[in-house]
Order: C-alpha cells, then sequence, then structure tokens
C-alpha cells in the first residue's frame, strides 16, 4: 500500500487499509513513492519510515518498498545525472537499513533503471 510520495505527502487511507488487511490475517506491504528532485534519498526514508513504512519481526510485514519509476510530473530521470540518481537510491536503501535492520525493495522497470541508472 501507498503510503508516502516524497516528504510532504502521506496516503490518508494507509493506516486503515495496512492494519485491516494485517487484522484479517494477510500479510502487508508499504511503499514509498520516490521523488528524487525533491528532498535527499535519507530525508525521504525518514519520512517513508515515521510515516508508516517501517518493519516488524511479526512474520507479516514486509520490508518497505521505494517506488522510483518515470516522473509523472515532469523531468524524465527527475533532472538528475545517472550519478546522481544512483547516489540518490543508495542514500534511501542505507539509511532505510539503518533504521529498520532491513533493506528496502526496489519497484521500477528496467528501461528506467536503464535509462536513469545506467544499469
Amino acid at each position: 500500500m501507498k503510503a508516502t510520495e516524497g516528504t510532504s505527502y502521506t496516503n490518508s487511507y494507509f493506516a486503515q487499509r495496512y492494519n485491516g488487511s494485517y487484522n484479517v490475517g494477510m500479510i502487508r506491504g508499504a511503499y514509498h513513492f520516490a521523488l528524487p528532485n525533491g528532498a535527499g534519498g535519507s530525508a525521504q526514508a525518514d519520512y517513508f519510515v515515521g510515516h508508516g513504512g517501517g518493519w516488524s519481526r511479526d512474520g507479516r510485514t514486509l520490508p518497505g518498498a521505494l517506488d522510483i519509476e518515470y516522473n509523472p510530473y515532469g523531468a524524465t530521470c527527475y533532472g538528475l545525472s545517472q550519478a546522481s540518481m544512483r547516489s540518490w537510491i543508495s542514500a534511501f536503501l542505507n539509511r532505510y537499513h539503518a533504521l529498520t535492520g532491513r533493506w528496502a525493495v526496489i519497484y521500477t522497470t528496467t528501461d528506467w533503471w536503464t535509462t536513469c541508472t545506467g544499469n
């Protein structure tokens, strides 16, 4: 379920859906929609974890996911170079790991990854 986007958006239905699925016995997971042209990767990881994107050792909560794809609001790769994009992603992943003890999953397409990170 989408939890956050950037460092200013939280899904108003997130808690209801996230906790509701858990309460009926489903495995649950949260994702963060990245806006790499905004705040840094570490700041967005902090925001994500602080607004529902954490992980718990309960056997029914997946580690968080980083949804990073073509920019729906403008420049294809958010105006970042491939090296800058790789640095942004690394900062997000490393901070998420430091906060939760788990690595976030990356959700993207092969085309975006090739174009925006250079593989």
